[in-house]
């Protein structure tokens, strides 16, 4: 299967309607931005189904037993179908990939127990002396060429619960974002995000040892909290509760409560910029998109 451009429209169309119809009957799509333009995309098993069913109903305004049998329609292939997994890791690739790169990473590092696979991806190179970790600076490092180490600590996790529940989250916000932005934004926002969090983290405590995708998923969840609020998206709607759920754990991390009860030292300040940075980035995406629908 595989996914096609179905149709080219103009940012000011209303697409909210019938991209709700397309997710009531359960049809495998996705919409893009591009310029001035939105862009739907759909398997191309189904494209033509999609077509009709928009020219009989662009506002989604139709109950759907009537919309799943368009005119001239094989009746089967419009059926509600569930995507698979591998078909939204196909429209959703960059998320896949940085989450396979996590698993490679996770697979090499043992999932924290190898320091000398984990010193290729920490933000600061280091070496073992004894019982201690002597880091290198961060300027002799950049001097050196190891730039990546900006961002590599996203793709670090230590424990098989802390990559799952990372690893959950980013396929949930990085999908919607790839969806209704394209890979290429979601790419750009999770370095930015991940580059961010990393120098929040270095300032604040110092040389030490830190890792994981968390610093950029409160940037992903930012960036749809407010790009949602000022240009509504049916792409961008979190499950209730979700947003709530992440601030109040941002809250209990900050009152050190999860370091006490033994589960480790939380990244607050890697959590906090992520946070701040995607809620910029949200609002100033999110007014451009909003002036461009009022245009």
């Amino acid at each position: 299967m595989n996914i096609i451009e179905v149709m080219r429209l103009p940012l000011s169309v209303d697409l909210s309607g019938f991209v709700h119809l397309l997710q009531r009957l359960k049809l495998p799509h996705r919409v893009s931005e591009e310029g001035d333009e939105q862009v739907l995309w759909a398997p191309d098993s189904l494209a033509a189904d999609v077509r009709e069913l928009y020219q009989r109903f662009p506002d989604g305004n139709a109950d759907v037993q009537l919309a799943q049998a368009p005119v001239g329609a094989d009746s089967s292939a419009i059926a509600p179908t569930q995507p698979s997994l591998a078909d939204q890791a196909k429209a959703c690739k960059v998320t896949a990939t940085i989450l396979v790169l996590c698993l490679v990473v996770a697979g090499l590092t043992s999932l924290g127990d190898n320091l000398n696979a984990i010193s290729w991806f920490t933000f600061l190179d280091f070496r073992v002396q004894g019982e201690y970790l002597h880091f290198t600076p961060l300027a002799q490092g950049l001097a050196e060429g190891q730039w990546w180490r900006l961002v590599s600590p996203m793709l670090l996790h230590f424990g098989v619960l802390h990559l799952a529940m990372n690893g959950m989250w980013y396929w949930e916000l990085g999908k919607r974002i790839e969806l209704r932005q394209g890979p290429w934004l979601l790419l750009g926002l999770t370095l930015l995000f991940s580059l961010v969090s990393n120098l929040a983290q270095h300032y604040t405590s110092g040389p030490s040892l830190f890792g994981g995708l968390s610093g950029v998923l409160y940037g992903l969840l930012g960036h749809v909290w407010l790009y949602q609020w000022l240009a509504p998206n049916p792409h961008f709607n979190l499950p209730k509760g979700v947003l709530v759920m992440m601030l109040i754990w941002l809250v209990i991390c900050l009152t050190g409560v999860v370091g006490q009860l033994g589960f480790g030292q939380i990244a607050n300040a890697a959590h906090v910029g992520g946070l701040l940075i995607g809620c910029l980035t949200g609002l100033l995406g999110g007014a451009l998109a909003r002036r461009k629908l009022s245009a």
